[in-house]
């Protein structure tokens, strides 16, 4: 197996939306969680972590070729999310790219770079995009060797806790704007968001 396995996280709540499921916003005319999974299926396989069901987000993947895992505990956060994704990777998997649903504008030559800097830096073990002026974000590459630590990570600091561990073996890439870290957390992040990409 040569393509790197990417992680979707998205079971999250959404609970700073007011009751509105921000995976399920429009972006382009589909859902971010379609538009979220189509980018990262342009680059590898993925698996998407999703809350169990019924919920609609299994609607905005409907016909898309991605692994879907039920995240029985989505509740206490994303580290339940990664324990269950990281249980799904093909056991030859030689590193997996985890990454937030919720990133409008992170593109397939985002993931694709820091897919890249895994090769032409090999002696790292984390592999992290950043904003243009340097601020850590997503996506996130692990070697193979953290997956075991991964898959013990308890409540809601995802990954945090091992790229800590291993901070002088993270190597970080800037990417476009603020690609790596632009979220939508709530309605006027919606708004804001729109109205720029309205213009």
């Amino acid at each position: 197996m040569t393509e790197i396995p990417i992680i979707l996280l998205a079971a999250g709540q959404s609970s700073r939306m007011g009751g509105i499921d921000k995976l399920m916003q429009p972006t382009n005319g589909i859902p971010l969680l379609a538009r979220s999974a189509r980018t990262a299926s342009a680059v590898g396989p993925v698996i998407v972590a999703l809350p169990p069901e019924p919920n609609p987000r299994y609607g905005a993947l409907d016909g898309m070729d991605v692994q879907i895992v039920p995240v029985r505990d989505a509740a206490e956060g994303m580290n339940a999310s990664l324990r269950a994704a990281i249980q799904k990777l093909p056991p030859d998997a030689p590193a997996a790219m985890v990454l937030l649903a919720d990133l409008p504008d992170l593109t397939e030559a985002d993931l694709a770079t820091i897919l890249k800097a895994r090769q032409t830096h090999p002696d790292n073990l984390i592999w992290r995009g950043t904003t243009e002026d340097g601020k850590p974000g997503h996506p996130v590459v692990f070697d193979r060797s953290l997956f075991d630590q991964l898959s013990q990570l308890q409540g809601d600091d995802g990954a945090q806790e091992i790229v800590r561990k291993y901070q002088d073996s993270v190597y970080l890439h800037p990417l476009p704007g603020r690609n790596a870290l632009l979220d939508l957390d709530t309605p006027d992040d919606w708004k804001d968001w729109h109205r720029k990409h309205a213009l």
